[in-house]
């Protein structure tokens, strides 16, 4: 039976498998035998890094977190808006600048709204603590 050329360029695709597939095996095989294979009370712990559980694992999560993740997300879009008009200024012209920098000019507007309202304080600051006093 004759091999195609369609069958000949799958070749490094299947020797690229086998040897994902070996090495997998291999390190598997490597953690069973020069594990220690020791059943401790401590391996049935429900926590990480041996460190003894207190109080309950319900408790409410800080909000502040969550908000600096999702403005984190927004301006790495906006980075990758940027980078994407840098690699092709020169075809956009005048009109792709004039687009950019709109563009940088609404999300600046954004932060320093976000930066007056606050969104950017994660603890306690000085002169929050001062007008508490």
């Amino acid at each position: 039976m004759p091999v195609t050329a369609q069958q000949v360029e799958f070749i490094p695709l299947a020797i690229y498998t086998a040897l994902a597939v070996g090495l997998i095996g291999v390190l598997l095989a490597a953690a069973y035998f020069l594990g220690s294979g020791r059943d401790t009370p401590d391996k049935h712990i429900p926590y990480e890094s041996g460190v003894v559980p207190t109080g309950t694992a319900r408790h409410a999560s800080q909000v502040p977190f969550y908000l600096i993740a999702i403005f984190f997300i927004v301006f790495d879009v906006e980075g990758s808006f940027i980078l994407t008009w840098a690699t092709a200024w020169d075809l956009l012209g005048i009109q792709g600048l004039v687009h950019i920098t709109v563009f940088v000019i609404i999300l600046m507007l954004g932060l320093i709204w976000l930066w007056m309202k606050g969104g950017l304080e994660w603890g306690p600051s000085a002169i929050r603590m001062r007008g508490k006093h």
